[in-house]
């Protein structure tokens, strides 16, 4: 499909043109000419985006799917925290790879994972998640997730999930390690330091996560203000309220990324955006667990970046990331009272831009000459009769794509995954799941 130099050209789309793809990057936007011996992408009719960027995930949780229908997130979190408890490694990872794989035929070309359940503090599950990433195709932020805060340390968490925070740490250090950072030349993995929540934390994790991310220079993520009871219970454990509590502990200090970030004081979203920090908004998981709208506007008005997340599949079923831009529109609409509070151009910019800034990643994201050629085609066919192709694709029916590069490399070719059986990849996580149980 493509030449030694990476050459290709996508023909035919209505939005934004030609591309021509060399080396990685792409060359050209627009009227690209005759490319005599250049492979071509057809397009014909289709819309060509940036490859969308995942802010927030938990890839393993695609195998327990539809549990707790009907909770809030405690209740949710005390119904799936025994059921994760039980699965093994192989279980998780292949529910990884088959996640990554929706991913891809849904233009997911970057996606984290927050993966904070670690049988024995052995990373081994995250090496086969970053290996699953590698021949998928995809480029993975490998949040590093951990928990230290079991019954018996006043925490709900099982005490299976939980892990000693100084082994935690050097094993987050030595993972960091053994990744090597970016890999030149194709997909790549990172690794950030994780602590899953506050609500499963101690203080002394937080300090050692900081310290951890300030001496090895990797970014920090965590779970904030995801719910209304998270500010009353850090102020009875801890004296401080959630961001307060950030502050303190140096965390505001350096990159750090937070997912949800819903319940917040205007002065909380202000010390936030003046921080510099990133917002991975997840409105599936956040309206099917009754959590609340995170306040998208106002964090950007402070100056926070604000990116998307499909969140993990135990909480929005359903994937992908370009059916959550429209909920973001929505949502944003609904909750500001006012139909201009984000209009669809905006709200691809949270998938695209806004999630590469999240992750401190600012080169992608992008369709334009230069950038990492990160490429997700679209079928346009049924949004014809919209004016505005952008806005058909936000607004018009679901859709997977014809064709994903990531790189250059083709990921999605002609909506199929080139040598991956997702039929039998399914089954597989459907029998893992029903013998897992509810």
């Amino acid at each position: 499909m493509t030449r030694a130099d990476g050459a290709v050209v996508i023909r035919g789309a209505r939005w934004p043109g030609d591309i021509l793809v060399v080396d990685g990057r792409v060359a050209a936007v627009g009227d690209v000419g005759d490319l005599a011996g250049i492979p071509v992408l057809d397009a014909s009719g289709g819309l060509v985006t940036a490859g969308l960027v995942n802010t927030h995930h938990h890839l393993f949780q695609r195998v327990t799917r539809g549990r707790a229908v009907g909770c809030d997130l405690l209740g949710w979190l005390r119904h799936l925290l025994p059921v994760w408890s039980r699965l093994t490694p192989e279980d998780m990872a292949t529910a990884a790879r088959l996640a990554l794989c929706e991913l891809a035929l849904a233009g997911v070309s970057t996606t984290v994972d927050h993966h904070f359940v670690v049988p024995g503090g052995n990373d081994g599950v995250m090496h086969a998640i970053a290996d699953a990433a590698g021949t998928v195709g995809l480029r993975l932020v490998l949040a590093r997730g951990v928990i230290d805060l079991g019954p018996d340390r006043g925490g709900f968490v099982p005490d299976s999930l939980t892990e000693d925070p100084e082994a935690a740490m050097a094993s987050v250090e030595a993972l960091a390690d053994s990744m090597g950072g970016l890999r030149a030349g194709g997909p790549d993995v990172t690794v950030a330091v994780a602590p899953s929540s506050l609500f499963a934390v101690s203080r002394e994790l937080l300090r050692a996560a900081a310290e951890l991310a300030r001496r090895k220079g990797l970014r920090l993520h965590l779970h904030l203000s995801e719910s209304a009871a998270e500010e009353g219970y850090c102020l009875e454990r801890f004296g401080r309220r959630p961001v307060e509590l950030l502050d303190e502990l140096g965390w505001l200090d350096q990159p750090l990324w937070v997912a949800h970030a819903i319940h917040l004081r205007p002065q909380d979203r202000e010390r936030l955006g003046g921080a510099g920090v990133g917002v991975a908004h997840c409105p599936g998981s956040n309206a099917r667990l009754a959590s609340g709208i995170c306040p998208v506007s106002r964090l950007q008005e402070a100056g926070c970046a604000v990116g998307l997340g499909c969140d993990g599949a135990a909480a929005n079923d359903a994937g992908g990331l370009l059916g959550q831009a429209r909920l973001a529109l929505q949502l944003a609409r609904l909750s500001e009272g006012r139909a201009g509070a984000m209009l669809p151009a905006g709200a691809l910019a949270l998938a695209t831009t806004g999630g590469a800034a999240c992750l401190g990643r600012p080169e992608l994201g992008r369709l334009e000459v230069g950038a990492p050629a990160d490429l997700a085609v679209w079928p346009g066919a049924d949004i014809e009769d919209f004016p505005d192709p952008v806005d058909g694709l936000v607004l018009g029916p679901d859709r997977l794509v014809l064709h994903l590069l990531v790189g250059g490399r083709p990921v999605v070719v002609d909506g199929r995954l080139p040598g991956v059986d997702l039929e039998a990849l399914r089954r597989d996580v459907t029998v893992r799941s029903q013998r897992i149980g509810a």
